[in-house]
């Protein structure tokens, strides 16, 4: 089902995901294996569930809040957000928004930083501490880690699965 709100939009799809929600970007696995393969030969749909990484990619390309996924005992929802600006969005959004970005970036050979991530937000780099602070919290809520902590000055980071 798909419903349509002035400030979102929710996907819900009946049962629970096979795979754990924080590996949405980067796994994959179809329930009905036969009828993925039929639909992708119809051109349907791919083999490959790329769809939640273009999804992401698009979403931090127009700087919205990240995915919400919310899974009950019946049912899947994913909700996007309509723009709105990073000293509107909640903390727990930040989080969820950093650890999408960190997947996004390994997923395309890539690794997340202080840069990268202002400008996912679309913070001034005079404000990178606040940038800094995002990675902090998502550090501490343990969805992201150091990539090498013995680089250096620079630090790059990773999802926590990576």
């Amino acid at each position: 089902m798909i419903e349509i709100y002035a400030d979102r939009i929710e996907f819900s799809n009946s049962g629970q995901p096979l795979i754990s929600v924080e590996r949405f970007i980067d796994e994959y696995q179809s329930r009905n294996e036969s009828f993925a393969d039929i639909m992708r030969r119809m051109g349907i749909c791919e083999e490959k569930g790329s769809g939640m990484d273009k999804t992401i990619f698009y979403i931090e390309l127009y700087q919205l809040p990240p995915l919400r996924v919310q899974v009950q005992e019946n049912r899947t929802t994913v909700t996007m957000f309509a723009y709105r600006k990073f000293a509107e969005i909640e903390k727990w959004e930040r989080v969820a928004a950093c650890y999408q970005h960190a997947c996004l970036k390994y997923v395309s050979n890539d690794k997340m930083n202080n840069q990268s991530l202002r400008r996912r937000l679309g913070i001034e780099d005079k404000n990178y501490p606040m940038a800094s602070r995002v990675i902090r919290d998502t550090l501490e809520a343990k969805l992201i880690k150091e990539d090498n902590p013995d680089n250096g000055a620079r630090h790059n980071y990773v999802p926590y699965w990576a």
